[in-house]
């Protein structure tokens, strides 16, 4: 209890120096606000770019892994549930052959393919619900609505052989199934297993598409390897590493030079401002005051000082960053940032705290 009361005492009298020296706290906080607005405007920029590039090729389209076959390869929809026994896959679906279907209403209109899919993630693509009745409903993206003439998703579609299917609802076509448009879908069940023409596979990660793959591979059962096609995105997934190697690693290095350059300028400072209230710690080693006290005086202040500094460098650099339209860099990143201009600043004053308490209090006590 006694040590804690100590710290409060250390604390309240360090915040009570740095209020009756305002130049000097102005000064503090200043280099370290500058310390901070400099990394965010420059390496959290470049940072903010970083995360948008990478984001841009983690998205599902530069994940997936397509597997075409032959109607006679022998793939079915079976292998859904073997590859759900694979880790690494964010997604699957298997797609059946294209049949072109016509508005019921107009049996001479423009043809569509419609495709029967299978997948536990249904949702996904914006299907909600299973039909109760395998082949009765399908889902259809905008421009295949747009082609059978039907906006609003109200009506029904006939095939070359006679079949009926209703039309349900709107379908959200995801990136990575943008090759198949106009993409219109039958949803299956489970129990309704048939012919596989396509199936997408979406890994966790880009560096996982190649094993995935692999694995994938391994497990469809088919009869024919031969009449089996595989295409990814593996260029894609060594891409983003060097991408992701350079850009981190000119923002490391600009970060070292930013803050060595202004640790060293914050030190220089703060020996100043030390050199000029000489006396003051004069005076409080004659009273009795302790080196180790000195120094977490000063320390302690220093940290307070950059503390807020830091705070009004991070707000100022975000709203610099948001006015030029930059992308913005993590909160992750600027608390680090803000994280490491406080810790700086106070390493930084760690030297004239040194050398102000080891000030020979006689000594000190005579200057004018």
């Amino acid at each position: 209890m006694t040590a804690l009361r100590r710290w409060v005492a250390v604390v309240r009298e360090a915040l009570a120096t740095a209020w009756a020296q305002p130049v000097a706290s102005v000064v503090t906080i200043v280099m370290v606000a500058g310390m901070c607005a400099t990394v965010l405007l420059t390496t959290g920029r470049t940072v903010g770019a970083e995360q948008a590039v990478l984001g841009s090729i983690d998205s599902e389209g530069t994940r997936s892994i397509v597997i075409r076959a032959e109607p006679d390869a022998g793939l079915d929809a079976t292998v859904l549930e073997r590859l759900a026994h694979i880790d690494g896959i964010q997604w699957a679906g298997a797609f059946g052959g294209a049949q072109d279907v016509t508005n019921i209403q107009f049996p001479g209109a423009t043809k569509i393919p419609l495709r029967l899919v299978w997948s536990s993630q249904l949702e996904h693509l914006g299907i909600t619900t299973l039909p109760p009745v395998a082949d009765a409903s399908v889902w259809a993206s905008p421009s295949a609505l747009a082609g059978l003439g039907m906006p609003d998703a109200v009506g029904g579609v006939l095939d070359g052989s006679g079949i009926d299917f209703a039309v349900t609802g709107h379908l959200t076509t995801p990136d990575f199934l943008a090759f198949l448009e106009p993409l219109a879908l039958a949803p299956q069940t489970a129990d309704t297993p048939g012919t596989v023409s396509v199936l997408v596979i979406i890994a966790d990660r880009p560096d996982l598409v190649a094993p995935v793959s692999e694995a994938a591979q391994s497990v469809l059962g088919v009869s024919d390897p031969t009449k089996v096609t595989l295409t990814t995105s593996e260029n894609l997934a060594a891409l983003r590493e060097m991408v992701e190697g350079q850009l981190d690693s000119f923002g490391r290095s600009l970060v070292i030079v930013i803050f060595a350059l202004t640790a060293m300028l914050v030190a220089a400072i703060l020996y100043g401002l030390v050199m000029l209230r000489r006396k003051d710690f004069g005076r409080r080693r004659a009273l009795g005051a302790s080196q180790t006290l000195i120094i977490a005086l000063l320390l302690t202040q220093t940290g307070a000082l950059a503390l807020v500094g830091a705070t009004i460098g991070s707000i100022a650099a975000g709203i610099g960053l948001a006015a030029s339209g930059d992308p913005l860099p993590g909160w992750d990143f600027v608390g680090a940032v803000a994280l490491l201009s406080t810790t700086i600043g106070v390493i930084a004053a760690l030297l004239p705290a040194l050398a102000a308490a080891r000030r020979d209090p006689l000594k000190e006590l005579r200057v004018p």
